[in-house]
Parts: C-alpha cells; structure tokens; sequence
C-alpha cells in the first residue's frame, strides 16, 4: 500500500490550524502565555471556534485549585470563592469588566448614544458593583452545594465561551468600532463549532440530563441578555459579551447545582 503523504500533510495542517486558534483566543482570553505573534488580534474572529477549549482549560485550572483548597481543608465556601478568584485571575477579569460596563449602561434610564458612552467611560457605578457582586456570590454559592464541582466548573467555563462566537456571528454590533468590531466576525461555520464543542464538553462533564438542562438554561439568559441590548443598544458590545459570558457561566452552575441538589 502506497504512503499517502497528502492526507498526513492534510492532518498536519488541521492539527496546526486549531492550535493556532488555540492561541490566538488564549492569548485574547487569558493572561497566560500562549505563544501567539504579535498582530495576530486582528484574526481572533477567525480562531472563534477555540473559545470552548479555552474556557476548558480555564475551568479545568479552577477546579483543579478548588480540589487543593479542599484537601488542605477549607470550608467549602472559602474553596468556591478561591476557585472563582483564580477563574478571574487567569482571564484578567475580563469579563466581570465586560460585566460591570453592560450593566451599568443597560441599567442606566438615560438615551442609546448615553448609555454607550457610559459603557465605555471605564468607571463603575451602583449597577456595576451590584452585577459584579451578585455575579460572585451566586456561583460560589453554586459552587459549594456541590460534592463534586470539577465537572461543573469545566462545562461552565467552556459552554459559556462557546455561545460567544455564535452571537458574534449572529449579532449586529451597536457601534461602528470597539473591542466587538475590532475582533473580527466569526463566519457561521465556526460559531457552530464552537457551540457545538461547548456543549458537547457541558454534556460530557455533566451528563446528558444535566447538561442539556444547563445549556438551555445558558442559552435562555444569553438571549435574554442580547434582546435587551438589542433593543436599548441596538446591538452588541464587547461589554455585552462579557455579561453574555457570566450569565451563561452562572446559569451553568446553577443548573448543576440544582440537579445535585
């Protein structure tokens, strides 16, 4: 039987593409150090369809901190919260940022052109501080209801980043630039993709009954979330995205929690 150089080329390329993507969004979505070069933002479009497989790792990093915190024997609660810590620590708290911005201007009782130069002011106000708050203590309440949580973590951290590219696709943004503009538009193939992949890893992690519950469970507050930007925005931000995420990643963990319970 003859080599067949081109399908291993073929395989070759694969593997290196979906690396490339791997960095390109871990290098946008976390503060580690993936070995991306310089420029490459302009593509994170593109690499959309490894947002999931970021948020895996990031959620198997968290569960791997709040299994050491345990054994070393802290109350469960105090684990959950380090757990979270370590989440935001690893992502910049990029998306408690994105947070904080989305609800401060959807919050806000001012017009569209005011609520998007609140969003991007950089400040935080009482909406803010309260999404932010309320974020955190409902997932580390989540958290430790859990006897087991490393599967929950990883299906929250992953299925949450993989609606991301689909609304991108999906989405109109509401300004002509920022962080939603400048990352690029996932064509449709990928934001299936990684839609597929993050709930193929939520009902993975958490089984089917469970994970099916949370991932319509995400994607209800995601569309939630996005109608109301739709209607007072008239699209979505960077800021958007960021509530997307933690409302998925809450809902997620919610879910889990309540079908342990």
């Amino acid at each position: 039987m003859a080599f067949d150089r081109s399908a291993l080329d073929g395989a070759g390329r694969m593997v290196g593409g979906w690396w490339r993507d791997i960095c390109l969004a871990g290098q946008f979505l976390t503060r580690l150090p993936f070995p991306v070069p310089a420029g490459e933002f302009r593509n994170l479009g593109e690499s959309a369809r490894a947002f999931p497989l970021v948020g895996l790792l990031i959620g198997a990093l968290a569960a791997l901190g709040h299994a050491v915190v345990l054994a070393l024997g802290a109350p469960a609660l105090v684990a959950a919260f380090l757990a979270i810590a370590l989440a935001a620590a690893l992502t910049g708290g990029l998306h408690e940022d994105g947070l904080a911005d989305a609800a401060d201007g959807l919050g806000a009782g001012v017009a569209r052109d005011e609520k998007l130069a609140l969003m991007r002011a950089g400040g935080i106000g009482a909406f803010g501080v309260l999404a932010v708050v309320l974020s955190v203590g409902i997932r580390a309440a989540a958290i430790a209801s859990l006897a087991g949580a490393a599967g929950a973590l990883v299906a929250a951290h992953a299925c949450s980043r993989g609606i991301l590219p689909w609304l991108m696709h999906a989405r109109e943004p509401a300004r002509a630039d920022g962080l939603a503009v400048a990352a690029g538009r996932p064509d449709r193939r990928s934001a299936a993709v990684a839609f597929a992949v993050g709930c193929g890893i939520a009902l993975v992690a958490l089984g089917p009954v469970a994970g099916l519950g949370a991932i319509l469970l995400a994607s209800g507050a995601s569309w939630c979330i996005t109608r109301l930007a739709d209607r007072q925005l008239g699209g979505i931000t960077g800021d958007v995205l960021g509530a997307v995420q933690q409302a998925s990643e809450i809902a997620i963990l919610v879910a889990a929690a309540a079908w342990a319970a």
